[in-house]
Formats: structure tokens, sequence, C-alpha cells
């Protein structure tokens, strides 16, 4: 397949639209730090709704859920309870779908470098290079080629055309593959045997990264269990008494156990999700 000529049109550059984020530069607030990991969320996501959509969602499940337990009970706290819960569902749904995505795009990204320095062993230049490879190369990957292969098309250099694909995608080789296509273009040099190399060097990771996930399994699945014990205890015992919350909350130290089992309950998903979440970076 023969790769069209890209023309470079640089006075279309300035019509790039940029995604809906809440997230503001120049705000180092706590709220604006979440609002910022939450528009990062559902871009790596792949799912292109924006960030408004996705709290109506929430709301929409904690609505559901909590007026659902209210039914059931029609107690405060366990209503409570379960709109906490619909409202996370769709949060932790999406962000078990970034984590597919991302093992997707690592597993694509090896045999995607070997492509591209097949492509530019043929004497192409590295914009028709791209633009081939981005076209054959199957989604989720693929798609974030393509949107940068249309920047290409609008006048950028590789090196800003690539600049959000780290960003889009969440996945650490990305930046490695950006920044080498970037020099290259600035530099020059032998592409191909950059890409060989950088190709070795990312299944050596993804191998390392199996290795290492075998090695915690076992830790990641007490630390999940650790997570999931406390709410199914109180659910358990919710189901065979339903005054049991009742009961617990008339008195003042039922009140204050179950307010500081929630905080902790909190600060410790909080805790091994970042844990989690440092040891599984791609």
């Amino acid at each position: 397949m023969a790769a069209p000529t890209i023309e470079v049109r640089p006075e279309f550059a300035g019509i790039l639209r940029n995604d809906e984020t809440n997230y503001v530069e120049s705000d180092a607030s706590v709220g604006n730090r979440i609002n910022g990991w939450f528009d990062t969320l559902l871009v790596q996501s792949g799912l292109g709704i924006s960030p408004t959509v996705m709290m109506f969602l929430s709301f929409l499940g904690g609505l559901v859920l909590g007026g659902a337990a209210f039914v059931w009970q029609e107690n405060p706290l366990t209503t409570a309870i379960g709109a906490c819960i619909g409202f996370l569902l769709p949060i932790l749904l999406v962000m078990f779908l970034r984590q597919r995505r991302q093992t997707t795009i690592m597993n694509q990204l090896p045999p995607m470098i070997d492509e591209l320095a097949r492509a530019a062993k043929t004497g192409r230049s590295i914009e028709q290079c791209f633009q081939l490879v981005a076209a054959d190369t199957h989604a989720p990957l693929g798609s974030e080629l393509q949107v940068c292969a249309r920047r290409l098309e609008l006048g950028l250099p590789m090196s800003e055309a690539l600049s959000e694909l780290p960003y889009r995608t969440g996945v650490v080789s990305t930046s490695v593959l950006t920044t080498a296509l970037g020099v290259h273009q600035q530099t020059g040099g032998d592409l191909v045997r950059v890409l060989e190399r950088l190709a070795i060097t990312v299944r050596d990771r993804i191998q390392f990264m199996g290795r290492l996930r075998a090695a915690t399994a076992a830790s990641r699945y007490v630390a999940f269990l650790m997570l999931a014990l406390p709410p199914a205890i109180l659910a358990f015992f919710t189901f065979r008494d339903p005054d049991y919350l009742k009961n617990l909350m008339d008195s003042e130290w039922g009140r204050w156990t179950i307010i500081s089992a929630v905080i902790l309950e909190i600060v410790g998903v909080i805790w091994i999700l970042r844990i989690l979440g440092k040891s599984s970076q791609t």
C-alpha cells in the first residue's frame, strides 16, 4: 500500500480543537488536581466522552442505587452507602477500561515499531512512513497514531504532532518513541537502527512487567480482599438483620465507629490504589 504524499498546510494548524477539560494549569488546589486526574482518566480510557457526561452518569448511578437502597430498607445510612457505591461504579469501570486499553497499546507497540522500521528502509520520508503505519495499525493504538498523522497533515512538526501521544495513552514507552522520531526529524541519523533497538527495549519491558505482576499477584489480591472485606461484612449483617445499622447508629459510640471506619477505609483505598498504580505503570 503506497502512502499518499503529505502536503504540509501550516495555515490550518491553528484550527485544532482541544478536548473538553476542567483542569486549570494555574490552579494548584486539591480540587483542581482531582479535575486533572479525572480529565486524564477519560482521555486515556478512549471512550470519547466529556467529563460532564461522565459526571452525569456517576450521579445517575448514585441516584439509582441509592434509591433502590432506600426502597429496600428506608434507612438513611444504607441509602447514603448505596448512593456512594452507585456514584463510584462508573468511575471504577472507566479505570478498568483504561488499564485494559493501556495493556493492549503496550502489546501493539513492538510490532508497530518494527513495521515503522521496515517502512523507513524503503526510502520514504518519516512522515510518509508514519502515515502508512498509522493506517495499518489496529485500534486502539492505530486510532491514536491516526490522530497524530492528521496533525502532521496540518503542518505541525513531528515532535509537536506526537507531543500528546504519551498523555492520551498513558504508556511510558510512547514518550520514548515520540522523542526518537522528533530528534530524527531535526538532526537525522540512522532511524532504522534506533527503531529496531527501541522495539527490543519495549519487548524487554513487557516481559519484565509480566514477571513483576506474577511475583506480586498474591500481594495485590490480598490488598483487594482487605478493601472489599469491611463493606462485605457490613452488607452481610445488614442483610441478615435489616435493623442492624439503625440500632448501631442509635448509639453515640456506634455512630463514631461507623464514621471512623468509613474514613479509614477511604484512606486505605487511596493509599493502596496509589501503590498499585505506581507499580503497574506501563
